[in-house]
């Protein structure tokens, strides 16, 4: 009886330690926080992050092993990423304090207008094939990066995947499985020949070679930018889309420029979060969080009801505005400080109902997905943000003869409403859905993160600030806790929002508060796999160490030395 009594006040005891007002209880960290000295890198595959931290201790800094990586992913991990795609970076120069933004986005054809859809009686840009491609910005963000930050010569920083394509790597079980649902893409010229030895993708465990993109790296290791936008790359890629009926030009390619822009942010509760300004989505992920500011979200704790509920409306709300304004800012004139302002967001607080879902909002009135992300850090304090990817899986399909990688469908977001902000024009970048983030505190590093997954990443980048601000998670916690992910908000296309969406939830919410949830008006369900990706590193000033975290759903490791 005795044993049974202590048994219990044990148990009472740990569950008062422990519950913080039942903040955290739902939370199970997969693994222990990665810490170390000398530098980190987190990615979501590991022989990339091993390809980081070479880099890194053969002397090289944060942006040299950022460039290795990400060339690395492309082979790796061609589902979500590739020298076909875009690429966002935030990065923080220990030299002069400060953060800088790269949006290397592409434009549209410049020869490409929406009276070619109306011609042709169509009312939205195709997912895949040659309509939806825009210029690939990746290549051109690299060398702007090493241009600026850089330390290695890019033939060093190149050459891992390099060798990785020309002999070959083990196939994943998870990047088999999306390898596998894009076969359908053999339909398209060339892409059988890259990625389907023998009419069939890659099993898990199989070796896997590339050498026609080993080559292309080659290229672009020697001859640098211009060997990508210019000569026979730009020519075989230019052709190829035009002998498929697309209008990609040589002229295009050649034309193209990254952009580097200045990171917007709002303070949380103490901390400083960043972002990109359009045409990329980040500053939903402000607007969520200037919105739930106004709550006591610690007192509501972790997973319940009235979390996930006000959660869920400020992301409707934010993601109005999303619909209407998010978009190029050399076409319109966008102001982001008033959308990111915390007037405003007192403004559209006030709109949210505590106990029921909105089936119908509209985007407030102004004053005036597949994808990759990695972060690394080196021993100088240099910290990178950086995302990539091909937007839908492994893109549109196209694959340009003899050179080992496909072309992203990007345009596919760009709307056809004439007005709207996102409308297609010529040269014009198309609305985003990667987005980095890097959070300060006090004006110095404190976490470098992003998390990838198409809508889901403002969502994501919200959740994990307040995971670790309001319910006190460490970053492998606030990774592994179980996310909310809310769809049927107005998309930048065009579509509108017609009713309340969908609310999925991961394993770990309590029955009680997803009960709590229906009864308030939202349509519930678990789903897998919309959950996104996330890659973390945070910086202890006091013991001068980098903490790494890494994504439990995918192949990620955080690794340092």
């Amino acid at each position: 009886m005795y044993k049974i009594f202590v048994s219990i006040i044990l148990v009472l005891w740990s569950y008062a330690l422990n519950s913080q007002d039942r903040v955290t209880e739902n939370v199970r960290a997969t693994r222990s926080e990665v810490i170390a000295q000398n530098g980190m890198a987190a990615t979501s595959q590991p022989l990339c992050t091993q390809v980081a931290l070479d880099i890194l201790k053969s002397g090289g800094n944060a942006i040299d092993a950022a460039i290795a990586a990400n060339a690395c992913l492309g082979l790796m991990e061609p589902t979500g990423n590739g020298i076909g795609g875009d690429l966002f970076a935030i990065v923080w120069d220990p030299q002069t304090e400060k953060l800088y933004g790269l949006n290397a986005s592409g434009r549209s054809p410049k020869k490409l207008t929406v009276d070619y859809f109306r011609e042709n009686k169509m009312t939205s840009i195709p997912s895949h094939g040659v309509l939806p491609i825009s210029v690939p910005g990746c290549v051109d963000g690299w060398f702007e990066l090493h241009q600026k930050f850089g330390s290695k010569e890019m033939t060093e920083i190149l050459a891992p995947a390099i060798w990785y394509a020309e002999n070959g790597f083990p196939v994943s079980e998870l990047i088999s499985y999306y390898m596998n649902r894009s076969s359908w893409l053999a339909k398209f010229p060339n892409f059988e020949d890259v990625f389907m030895k023998d009419g069939k993708m890659p099993q898990k465990g199989e070796i896997f070679k590339n050498p026609a993109l080993g080559n292309t790296l080659q290229i672009i290791a020697t001859e640098g930018r211009e060997g990508f936008y210019e000569g026979k790359v730009a020519q075989t890629i230019a052709k190829h889309i035009q002998d498929e009926g697309g209008f990609l030009t040589v002229e295009d390619l050649a034309s193209h420029e990254s952009e580097w822009v200045e990171p917007v942010s709002t303070n949380y509760r103490g901390y400083d979060v960043w972002e990109l300004p359009p045409n990329g989505q980040g500053i939903a992920a402000l607007q969520i969080l200037n919105i739930m500011e106004n709550f006591d979200v610690a007192s509501m704790g972790f997973g319940s009801s009235e979390y996930i509920h006000h959660f869920t409306e400020a992301k409707k709300l934010a993601f109005e505005d999303r619909a209407k304004y998010y978009a190029d800012p050399d076409f319109n004139d966008i102001p982001v400080d008033w959308l990111i302002s915390k007037k405003y967001a007192i403004e559209r607080t006030q709109l949210i109902d505590p106990d029921r879902a909105a089936s119908k909002l509209n985007a407030g009135k102004l004053e005036t997905g597949e994808t990759i992300y990695l972060t690394t850090a080196d021993k100088n304090g240099m910290m990178v943000s950086l995302i990539q990817s091909n937007y839908r899986g492994m893109g549109s399909g196209i694959t340009p003869p003899g050179l080992g990688f496909v072309l992203q469908d990007r345009g596919e977001l760009f709307a056809l409403e004439d007005g709207h902000y996102n409308v297609l024009e010529p040269g014009k970048r198309p609305f985003h859905t990667i987005i980095p983030a890097f959070i300060t505190k006090d004006g110095k590093p404190f976490m470098s993160f992003g998390l990838m997954g198409g809508a889901m990443q403002p969502q994501g980048h919200a959740q994990i600030v307040m995971n670790i601000v309001d319910f006190g998670m460490n970053i492998q916690e606030a990774g592994d806790a179980p996310r909310i992910s809310h769809s049927g908000s107005s998309e930048p296309t065009g579509e509108q929002m017609t009713d309340s969406g969908w609310l999925s939830l991961e394993s770990g919410i309590d029955y009680q508060a997803i009960r709590a949830l229906m009864e308030k008006g939202h349509r519930v369900r678990y789903s897998n796999g919309i959950y996104g990706g996330y890659q973390a590193i945070k910086w202890d000033a006091e013991n001068k160490v980098y903490f790494g975290a890494t994504e439990s759903r995918k192949d990620g490791q955080a690794a340092g030395f």
